[in-house]
């Protein structure tokens, strides 16, 4: 009977039909709790492992699962390449210069104007391919951002969690301690890899001149340097069939690797002033105006959730306008006015 009234008391206070409601609502608000925790975790992620403890990544490839986003970006890239190859293969005798083949030459001068490398090797000669040069540089120089800001990005993201247990290789560090690590230095690591890329890049272009193009070090090491900063002076560039192939892959990698480089170094400088603003905002004493100031409902008290609310707003982690626009979301949930959200209030917001 004891535990009859228990089972009732913990029963929602709709009866009927709206009781079966709100106990499917329950279970599918379960469900989504447990596929999105505290710290929200990627997708690429298992929610838990076999103990039913802490998250373990999937032993998937890179390309086990491609994001959406990643294969957008690819696709994209084929095309503009595809398209670029075909136009200046078509107007390949209005272009001047050392030529090869005319297919490789028409790929090889997409990816030089994409890139923004112009090394002068390849040019336009006539008024029509100049005008398709300057429609193809800004759409490869968008293209590129966008790569930036995607694949490039997503492909390092894969690999963090190698690097960190690669870095703590003869140490004995558990899954957990390795996923905390990523979480917490995780721009550095992407900085890191992306480094490493970089200088993967650097030492294959080096070798490949001196090998195939026959080039001693140094002038190697300052077609790659020129080459990879875009910087494409032109008196030293790929001008063998073979260097041309290997270019066509490697110029558009290696000046991608250097962008991210510098992209990660600016996150990480403003990832350490973030840091030093959390660090005195924890440091400083609370005062009565900030008491004052943290006072949300205005009772006199504050209360865990306005302190925590307060902090976050002076550490510049969230702002007025994203506190109004949450109250808001937040009131209209909040089906029966009494301040609080329960599954009742959401299950009938949701049925209005």
């Amino acid at each position: 009977m004891a535990n009859r009234s228990n089972t009732e008391a913990t029963e929602p206070l709709l009866s009927g039909s709206e009781d079966l409601e709100a106990q499917k609502f329950r279970r599918q608000l379960k469900k989504r709790r447990f596929r999105r925790a505290r710290s929200a975790p990627c997708n690429d992620v298992d929610p838990q492992d076999t103990n039913g403890n802490i998250p373990i990544p999937r032993s998937d490839s890179i390309f086990g699962n491609i994001h959406p986003s990643f294969r957008k970006v690819a696709i994209y890239l084929v095309v503009y390449i595809g398209v670029g190859a075909i136009v200046f293969y078509l107007v390949g005798n209005q272009i001047k210069g050392l030529k090869t083949d005319g297919v490789l030459d028409a790929v090889y001068f997409t990816i030089v104007t994409m890139t923004t490398v112009g090394y002068g090797d390849i040019v336009p000669n006539s008024n029509l391919t100049k005008l398709l040069a300057c429609a193809f540089v800004f759409t490869g120089m968008a293209l590129v951002g966008l790569i930036l800001g995607k694949a490039a990005d997503y492909l390092v993201e894969k690999q963090e969690f190698l690097l960190v247990k690669a870095l703590h290789m003869h140490q004995n560090v558990g899954q957990r301690e390795i996923l905390k690590e990523v979480e917490v230095n995780k721009t550095r690591y992407k900085f890191l890899l992306a480094f490493f890329l970089l200088l993967i890049m650097i030492i294959a272009g080096t070798v490949f001149l001196i090998m195939v193009e026959k080039l001693e070090f140094v002038d190697a090491f300052y077609c790659v340097c020129s080459t990879l900063t875009t910087l494409g002076y032109g008196d030293k560039s790929f001008s063998t069939e073979a260097g041309r192939i290997f270019a066509v892959f490697w110029i558009l990698a290696g000046t991608i690797s250097l962008a991210q480089v510098f992209l990660y170094i600016a996150e990480l400088n403003t990832e350490s002033r973030q840091k030093k603003i959390v660090k005195w905002v924890l440091s400083k004493k609370m005062t009565n105006l900030d008491l004052e100031a943290a006072d949300i409902d205005d009772d006199g008290t504050v209360g865990a959730a306005e302190f925590v609310v307060y902090k976050l707003k002076e550490m510049g982690k969230i702002s007025q306008e994203d506190i109004s626009l949450l109250m808001q979301e937040f009131e209209e949930l909040d089906v029966d006015q009494n301040g609080t959200l329960s599954i009742s209030d959401l299950a009938l917001a949701q049925s209005s």
